[in-house]
């Protein structure tokens, strides 16, 4: 059960890294919450004496990682963030870096919307709304991009995945305890 409660506690702290570092580089949440997810997989192969669970506590990291990460950025956007609709006026490509000069109402935006991937959807001359942080401490995003439930989601998904990892490692556990099986093996 402590096991249960250590997972719990890296996901809290994951966002709560998250929320605080919002407007940091990426890389600060990223590495924090990557770290507090090793410490979870080891927890897990050193009380249990399970590498494989260990390594299977990977997958709900990522979503545990990813959630908490993209979270904090999103809600403060969904919180705080001003509608806005633009037009797109120009765009420079870097690769599969593109980054798109916006113009609204009152004229053009002083940052641009930045978009990373091969085909962004987006063309010179349309509309689309965009979120603004007035604070200027989260970078601007497309309104129908922006879901601080669906991140929620993959963080409570990732938790529960730990949840279940750490019970099956208990009953694992439980049961070579009770054969007397206490030698370290990888299975």
């Amino acid at each position: 059960m402590l096991v249960v409660l250590l997972g719990l506690a890296v996901a809290g702290l994951s966002v709560a890294v998250a929320y605080v570092t919002v407007g940091w580089p990426k890389a600060v949440p990223i590495s924090t919450g990557l770290a507090l997810c090793v410490v979870f997989a080891v927890a897990v192969g050193v009380l249990h004496r399970a590498a494989w669970l260990a390594f299977l506590s990977m997958v709900p990291a990522l979503f545990v990682l990813v959630g908490s990460v993209q979270l904090a950025p999103e809600a403060v956007l969904e919180e705080r963030g001003v509608r806005q609709q633009v037009t797109i006026v120009g765009v420079e490509v870097a690769g599969k870096r593109h980054a798109f000069t916006l113009r609204g109402d009152e004229g053009p935006l002083d940052e641009p919307m930045i978009y990373r991937g091969s085909n962004p959807g987006y063309r010179i001359g349309g509309t689309l709304v965009v979120l603004t942080d007035p604070d200027g401490v989260v970078a601007l995003r497309a309104a129908d991009r922006v879901d601080s439930r669906g991140r929620l989601v993959a963080l409570a998904f990732g938790a529960a995945g730990w949840a279940v990892i750490a019970l099956l490692a208990g009953w694992r556990g439980h049961v070579r305890r009770r054969e007397g099986r206490f030698e370290t093996l990888i299975i």
